[in-house]
């Protein structure tokens, strides 16, 4: 029997969606790796399982990257699988496990979802970095040592690592050129996501990232998530910005109360298939090994 999977996308960052509550199939990296494949394959930023929950949340979600590695958080997969519980159960609020850890997402209205992101991870070890420095402004930097174009970026952990430059313009990076040098940076053991921020006036940005393993993306929410926290430490930005990215705006808010960040965005189904033949051996295979 052919396995169904649902393509989903948040502001253009696109997921694979595999229902394995019932199956209990389980996803191996090898077949993670042939479903991302957009030739071969069927083509994802990442590759989202939906598994019963261990911890009392409405549902368990595994996070694959396109080379197979797992991910620890996912923004915007978090608000297509948030939709899919949502709109399955009747409910208004449900909670998501992650890598990362648990996370609330509610009906937001007009085909949005809020998820409370929880609060960052601010202090050097939390992101992680190799070495204890000032996570505001870290020591890294690109180009010549007397005369670098890119220096001093801002980590943060929305779950998953991030690095953050606030830059004059983002269209002038090259992001396929600086985004790897900076993901595989040794100051990041688990390497980093890469985000370039343009600060049109405190409430508003420009972003264009470079997610770990998956490239340049049209829309990453943790990173969205990032650059506000990141803005309001470096006092560029208010608590709640709108965040523009290629695919889309997500509205952020870092909430002073609990320190808890807040994202809303749409989630949209594209289609539903099924695996073909060559996939559907590999996930079998895979998961006999």
């Amino acid at each position: 029997m052919a396995t169904p999977f649902l393509k989903m996308h948040g502001i253009g960052n696109d997921f694979v969606v595999l229902d394995t509550r019932v199956s209990g199939r389980v996803v191996s990296a090898e077949a993670a790796r042939a479903i991302g494949d957009r030739r071969r394959g069927i083509g994802f930023d990442q590759l989202l399982v939906m598994a019963k929950p261990r911890e009392g949340g409405d549902v368990r979600m595994i996070i694959f990257n396109p080379d197979g590695t797992e991910a620890e958080s996912c923004g915007n997969g978090t608000r297509c699988v948030a939709r899919l519980v949502l709109d399955e159960t009747g409910k208004d609020r449900v909670v998501i496990e992650t890598l990362g850890g648990r996370l609330i997402a509610r009906d937001a209205g007009g085909g949005l979802v809020t998820v409370d992101m929880g609060a960052p991870g601010l202090e050097w070890e939390q992101i992680p970095l190799s070495e204890r420095m000032d996570t505001r402004r870290i020591d890294v930097q690109i180009g010549p040592i007397d005369k670098p174009y890119l220096w001093g970026p801002a980590a943060v952990s929305m779950g998953n690592p991030h690095a953050v430059f606030f830059v004059d313009d983002t269209a002038t990076i090259q992001l396929d050129r600086v985004g790897p040098l900076i993901e595989n940076h040794p100051i990041f053991p688990e390497r980093a996501n890469v985000s370039f921020a343009e600060v049109t006036d405190p409430t508003h940005v420009k972003l264009r990232v470079w997610e770990r393993s998956a490239g340049a993306t049209l829309a990453c929410g943790t990173a969205a998530c990032a650059t506000l926290v990141a803005g309001v430490r470096l006092n560029k930005l208010e608590r709640k910005a709108d965040i523009a990215l290629p695919g889309g705006t997500l509205t952020i808010e870092w909430r002073e109360g609990d320190n808890h960040v807040l994202m809303t965005g749409p989630a949209e189904q594209s289609y539903a298939g099924e695996l073909g033949d060559h996939l559907e051996a590999v996930l079998t295979h895979a998961a006999a090994a």
